[in-house]
């Protein structure tokens, strides 16, 4: 296809403007890909907010196949596509079908955005039920919280406890699986694992420890992505417990008590993916879960026109008016 396309790029901090560059070519092995929509992620925050003029975003497509190389199989023209590669917030983009997947028709294309949602089975993977019923903790409600507050009740979690600073997002973690639902402020003293409730470090050997473990939840998921949400996960952790972190660190370091995670002996977890066949499966997979009813995780996505990008990009920074989730027309 030749002709010319609209693409969003960064036009300095805070600011992106749309210009018109070629239609992308591909090779006999890839797809031409026309974009329906492309997700907002969570870790594009900062880059947007500290850009240069020139720098791209965008890695959260869906779309319809335009054009096939001849040597493309399992793919025809017409077909809804979503998974990854390719960056999506332009109206064409060149994929390989390996790191691609087919759309259900019974799913809509914004809850079908497979690249977050690989991510969130990706983490929830690297922390399973141990025993049928198991209690968990999510720190941080947000897109990410809610979609695996959801799968964790599919993979049998029993108490699901959410914690956010938004009453608006607990009430939509009720509607995906949570049991309990707390403001930070609010969170019961028996969730609290630190000095305070188990008392000093005792390092002598001389008992059981028997109070170490009386307070704290087993396994925590950190989703906030916020130095704040971090240390308070961490505080939750039962002794010899697990902490899965799946915020996107990435606006600088982070401060943590490590003095009160070495001596409960907890488990961390980076609970991100960088296997790009294995999460291209996943991609895969996600559709079958989701079409099969087995992971029922839909109607949190809401979608925009590319210029509307900083407004928005805006609400999710203020995490502002029920912001939950962005998706882009091209």
């Amino acid at each position: 296809m030749k002709g010319t396309m609209r693409q969003m790029i960064m036009a300095g901090p805070r600011k992106t403007k749309i210009i018109e560059v070629p239609i992308p070519q591909y090779n006999d092995d890839e797809m031409l890909v026309k974009v329906t929509l492309t997700g907002m992620c969570h870790s594009e925050l900062y880059p947007w907010q500290t850009a240069k003029e020139g720098d791209v975003l965008g890695h959260e497509s869906i779309g319809v196949v335009a054009e096939l190389g001849k040597n493309v199989t399992g793919f025809k023209i017409g077909d809804r596509v979503t998974g990854l590669g390719g960056g999506a917030y332009k109206e064409y983009i060149v994929v390989s079908p390996e790191k691609m997947a087919h759309v259900p028709d019974s799913l809509k294309d914004e809850d079908a955005i497979s690249e977050p949602l690989a991510c969130l089975l990706s983490a929830a993977m690297k922390l399973p039920v141990e025993t049928l019923g198991d209690p968990i903790a999510v720190v941080g409600c947000g897109y990410m919280g809610l979609g695996v507050i959801s799968l964790f009740k599919a993979m049998g979690y029993g108490d699901i406890i959410a914690i956010d600073y938004h009453t608006e997002r607990l009430e939509l973690a009720k509607k995906f699986g949570a049991t309990e639902t707390y403001l930070p402020e609010d969170i019961p003293e028996m969730y609290h694992s630190n000095f305070e409730t188990i008392g000093k470090a005792d390092l002598t050997r001389s008992g059981d420890n028997a109070n170490v473990f009386a307070p704290g939840i087993p396994t925590v998921m950190e989703f906030s992505g916020s130095e704040s949400g971090l240390q308070l996960a961490g505080d939750l952790v039962k002794a010899h417990g697990r902490l899965g972190i799946g915020g996107y660190h990435n606006d600088g370091p982070r401060s943590i008590d490590y003095k009160l995670w070495n001596f409960k002996a907890i488990t961390t977890i980076n609970c991100h993916e960088r296997r790009v066949d294995y999460e291209a499966g996943l991609c895969r997979r996600c559709m079958e879960l989701l079409d099969k009813g087995i992971w029922k995780f839909t109607g949190v996505t809401t979608v925009y026109d590319t210029e509307d990008f900083d407004r928005v990009s805006e609400l999710m920074e203020k995490q502002a008016d029920g912001f939950i989730k962005g998706a882009f027309r091209p």
